[in-house]
């Protein structure tokens, strides 16, 4: 759990079961691919500014933007992608890793994942990229723990 401003944020293990609950409402992958396109919907649009070379993540077929800023000892998580089913997955990682410390961000146990079926149902090179978003996150967050010599 991390505080923000007096304020509670779940934490990441709160967040991935609130998520599996959703997707266990859809018993159809097709029903799951629906909803990912919806949480893609809903993905805050990144800075233009940020649409950079530098803040392509290598490894995903589709293009994805993902920019990291660390704040009042969190890291909050901007992105965008060309590929509406790979923003709603990036949309997910954002919900379960945004706003969390260095720490908790690089120490995550993304259970999700597989609990929804997600790895199983992408194609080797959608997953080959999940993979690749979520190791860019936890790079940040070791880059700023390195930086700022936080938790």
């Amino acid at each position: 759990m991390s505080i923000v401003n007096s304020t509670y944020v779940k934490s990441i293990q709160e967040i991935q079961e609130e998520i599996v609950s959703e997707f266990e409402i859809y018993d159809d992958w097709m029903d799951k691919y629906n909803y990912l396109i919806e949480l893609s919907r809903d993905l805050p649009v990144i800075d233009s500014r940020l649409k950079i070379k530098e803040n392509l993540i290598s490894g995903c077929q589709s293009r994805v933007w993902l920019n990291a800023e660390y704040q009042e000892g969190t890291i909050r998580f901007t992105a965008d992608s060309d590929a509406i089913i790979t923003k709603g997955i990036v949309s997910l990682l954002i919900r379960v890793l945004s706003n969390h410390t260095p720490d908790e961000i690089i120490n995550a146990d993304l259970t999700f994942i597989d609990q929804i079926g997600l790895r199983q149902n992408l194609s080797p090179t959608r997953s080959n990229g999940l993979l690749s978003m979520i190791r860019q996150m936890k790079l940040y967050a070791l880059a700023y723990k390195t930086k700022f010599g936080v938790k």
